[in-house]
């Protein structure tokens, strides 16, 4: 049986919030298998972002020094400008900007962000030669 790898990202009590930013900002997202601790965190859940990408999520029941790093970053190459617009004006709500929107030469239109939970995304929309 070929191996499956799956990115797994752990939260700290705000998976469901990260879940519902998801599931509202990707038009295709949904979540299956959500099972949760006693105290109403996520114990597991898979997030089907896109038909191609599945995550693993979860709330660590132990607290932790670290989080997420940008130097880990989910690529989201989008169809077109208005795509574009509408994942970067929902994910970069309440949260950070390392790269603003803009033409840095590699692509048409690119923005790289942490969402409110310390998720990096890559936004990108490829020149059309390239596509």
């Amino acid at each position: 049986m070929p191996q499956t790898i799956t990115p797994f990202l752990m939260f700290q009590g705000q998976c469901k919030g990260a879940l519902a930013l998801y599931t509202r900002v990707f038009p295709d997202a949904h979540v299956v298998g959500l099972e949760q601790y006693d105290n109403g965190t996520v114990r597991g859940a898979t997030l089907h972002l896109t038909p191609t990408l599945t995550l693993r999520v979860t709330d660590s029941p132990v607290q932790h020094a670290f989080t997420f790093t940008p130097s880990v970053s989910l690529f989201v190459d989008c169809t077109d400008e208005p795509e574009f617009e509408a994942l970067y004006a929902g994910l970069s709500d309440g949260g950070g900007v390392l790269m603003p929107p803009a033409d840095y030469g590699f692509s048409a239109r690119f923005a790289w962000v942490n969402d409110r939970y310390g998720v990096s995304w890559q936004l990108n929309v490829p020149h059309p030669e390239t596509t």
